[in-house]
C-alpha cells in the first residue's frame, strides 16, 4: 500500500493542480510562489512598530515571502499604511509627542500634511498592547507611510521576489468612517499599477463588497477573502460584511466561500479544523490563515496542510519551517548595506 504524501508534498500537488484549473490564479502560481506562503502580519508586529517603513525593513531582513499591509485613504485619496481607518491611541502621538486620547477624525478626512504629523514609533507603554508585543522595538520619529512608499522602498532592497498582501480596511458598519467604496478600490489600484506591481500583489478584505469591486475592475489580480467567526466578531453571521451572503444559507463556511467567487480563504486561525481544510480543498480553496503567532499552532496548520500563515512573528515561523525542512524565503539586507 503507497503511505500518503506529507502535507507539504500534499499541498503543492494541488497548487499545481489548481494553477491549471483557476482562473485569476497565474501570479500565485510562478516559481517560488508554490512553496508555502510566509507572510509578515504587519511587517513584524511583534518586533517592530506596525505599518511602517522599519517594520517592513525588519520583517524582510528576517526573511519572509510576503509583506502583510494594509491601507486606508487620506482626504486627498492617496493609499496609506494604518490598520485602523482612524489614528490609534494606543500607538500615535501627536506632533508634541502627547498620546493620544481618542481615535479622532477619520484618515479620510485628514490630509496627508496632517497625518504626517503623526508619530506611529512605539507603543503607549500604558496600554494593554504594550503588554501583548513587549518584545517590540520603538523607533522615534515613525511616520504613517503611503502605499507607493513602502514599493519604492521595496524597490531600494532590490527585494524583487517579495510580494505584497494589501488589505482594505473597510468596516461596512462604520461607512462614514472610510470613503466611497469603488472610489478606495480605485485608487489602490492606481497605485499597484503605477509602481509596476500587479504581479506581485494580491488584495484582500473583511468586506467582501470591497472584493466584489475588485474582481470586476482588476480580474487579474488574487484576491483573499478574510473571514473571522469569533464571539465578538462574526463576518459570516449577517451577510453586513460577506456582501449579502451568510453561512446559514450554505453547507459550511467554505461552501459559502466558493459561492462568493474565492478562491483564496484567509479565517482566523482558531476557526479552523482539520475536516474545514479538507472541504476548502474540496472547493478549490487555497487557505492561508491569520494571525498565527505561537509555534505550537503554526506547526498544528502546517500538519494540517495549509498554504500559508500570516503572523506577528516571522522569526518564529521561519524557525518552525526551518526546523521542518521546508524552503525559507530569502532575507534582504538593510538599506545601509546595500549602498554601492
Amino acid at each position: 500500500m503507497q503511505l500518503p504524501a506529507p502535507p507539504a508534498a500534499r499541498r503543492l500537488t494541488w497548487l499545481r493542480w489548481s494553477c491549471t484549473t483557476a482562473l485569476g490564479l497565474s501570479m500565485w502560481c510562478a516559481g517560488a510562489a508554490l512553496a508555502f506562503d510566509l507572510q509578515g502580519h504587519r511587517g513584524a508586529r511583534a518586533l517592530a512598530p506596525e505599518n511602517t517603513l522599519s517594520g517592513f525593513q525588519r520583517a524582510l531582513a528576517i526573511g519572509v515571502s510576503t509583506l502583510e499591509l494594509d491601507v486606508v485613504l487620506s482626504a486627498e485619496g492617496v493609499p496609506i499604511v494604518s490598520h485602523d481607518t482612524a489614528a490609534n491611541p494606543d500607538i500615535t502621538r501627536d506632533p508634541s509627542g502627547r498620546w493620544l486620547q481618542s481615535r479622532g477624525q477619520p484618515f479620510h478626512q485628514l490630509t496627508l500634511a496632517q497625518i504626517g504629523e503623526l508619530d506611529v514609533g512605539r507603543i503607549n507603554p500604558a496600554s494593554r498592547y504594550a503588554r501583548d508585543f513587549a518584545q517590540q522595538q520603538a523607533v522615534d520619529g515613525e511616520r504613517i507611510p503611503t502605499l507607493a512608499a513602502v514599493f519604492e522602498q521595496v524597490k531600494r532592497l532590490r527585494a524583487d521576489h517579495v510580494r505584497f498582501n494589501i488589505e482594505l480596511k473597510r468596516n461596512p458598519e462604520r461607512a462614514h468612517e472610510s470613503p466611497e467604496p469603488e472610489a478606495f478600490v480605485r485608487a489602490v489600484l492606481e497605485v499597484v499599477r503605477t509602481e509596476g506591481m500587479a504581479s506581485r500583489t494580491s488584495l484582500q478584505s473583511f468586506d467582501w463588497g470591497l472584493l466584489k469591486i475588485a474582481q470586476r475592475l482588476a480580474p487579474e489580480l488574487p484576491l483573499a477573502f478574510l473571514s473571522a467567526q469569533r464571539p465578538r466578531f462574526n463576518t459570516l453571521h449577517s451577510g453586513t460584511w460577506s456582501a449579502g451572503l451568510r453561512e446559514a444559507d450554505f453547507k459550511d463556511a467554505p461552501a459559502l466561500l466558493a459561492a462568493a467567487g474565492a478562491r483564496l480563504w484567509s479565517p482566523h486561525f482558531n476557526d479552523l479544523n482539520r475536516t474545514l481544510i479538507e472541504r476548502a480543498r474540496e472547493e478549490g480553496l487555497r487557505v492561508i490563515p491569520w494571525t498565527v503567532n505561537e509555534w505550537p499552532d503554526m506547526e498544528r496548520l502546517i500538519d494540517w496542510g495549509v498554504d500559508g500563515l500570516i503572523t506577528d512573528h516571522p522569526d518564529r515561523l521561519r524557525a518552525v519551517m526551518e526546523q521542518r525542512g521546508m524552503t525559507l524565503p530569502p532575507p534582504v539586507a538593510p538599506m545601509v548595506a546595500r549602498q554601492n
